[in-house]
This record gives C-alpha cells, sequence and structure tokens, in this order.
C-alpha cells in the first residue's frame, strides 16, 4: 500500500467513523413502559429503588435502557389510556403494581410482556391463567 493509498483510507474512515457512531447513537434503546398508579411523588421510593436494582444488573437509563413513566394518578379510567400509549410507542416491556393498571395493560396488548409487582388474585381477574410453573397466561 502507498503512503497516498494510506491516507486516503485512513481520511474515509476519519469520515465514515463519526456517522457510523451517530447511527448506533441512534438506535431504540430497550424501552420499559412503567404504569405508575399514584403520581410520581408518591412512588418516588419504589422508582428510586427500581432504578437503582436496574443499574445493579447492568441497565442504566438513557445509555442502555429507556423508561417511559406514564401515571395515572389515582384514576383508574387513564390506565386503559396509558397501556394504549404504550402499545403506540411499542415499549418492550410495561411494568406496573396493582391489579387494575395490570388489567388495563393486558387488556391493552398479548404481545408485550407485562410485569406487575403486586396484585390481588393474579389467577381469578385473569391476569394469568395459574401459578404453576409452566403454566402461561392466555
Amino acid at each position: 500500500m502507498t503512503r497516498r493509498e494510506f491516507i486516503t483510507l485512513l481520511g474515509g474512515a476519519a469520515v465514515a467513523w463519526p456517522v457510523a457512531a451517530r447511527a448506533q447513537q441512534a438506535a431504540k434503546l430497550p424501552t420499559i413502559g412503567f404504569l405508575g398508579q399514584n403520581t410520581r411523588s408518591f412512588a418516588s421510593e419504589y422508582v428510586a429503588a427500581f432504578v437503582q436494582r436496574l443499574r445493579e444488573l447492568g441497565w442504566i437509563e438513557g445509555r442502555t435502557i429507556a423508561i417511559e413513566y406514564r401515571w395515572g394518578e389515582g384514576r383508574e379510567e387513564r390506565f386503559a389510556e396509558i397501556a394504549a400509549e404504550f402499545v403506540r410507542l411499542k415499549v418492550d416491556v410495561i411494568v406496573t403494581s396493582a391489579t387494575p393498571p395490570a388489567l388495563a395493560a393486558k387488556h391493552a396488548t398479548s404481545i408485550i410482556p407485562i410485569v406487575f409487582a403486586t396484585a390481588g388474585d393474579p389467577v381469578g381477574t385473569g391476569l394469568v391463567a395459574g401459578l404453576v410453573p409452566g403454566i402461561t397466561a392466555e
């Protein structure tokens, strides 16, 4: 390789490298749809613990994962709206707590996984088909 060829190759790489870096940054991060039952201030300790545990597992908000927070503000009618919004946003998973928001998420999608921290009688309400390993919701 001649000196001229090497300089041309190096110049081309210097131009292409920032373009490739921007393309990688523009890629969509895995996204969690966080459906809070109340308000952010009410759930601040839980959100902080959730984000801290994600960080401990190597998921850093804004760098390796995105979190879309939405708050029902104690109004059950908001849960269906928020769940539908998460479906439109194509989040990768919906995280919530309690039966009403979990049910709203289940009614909004059969494709996006739903993780709920607590729910009263998840089998009886239809959130899950059973509590036996290997049985999944329909």
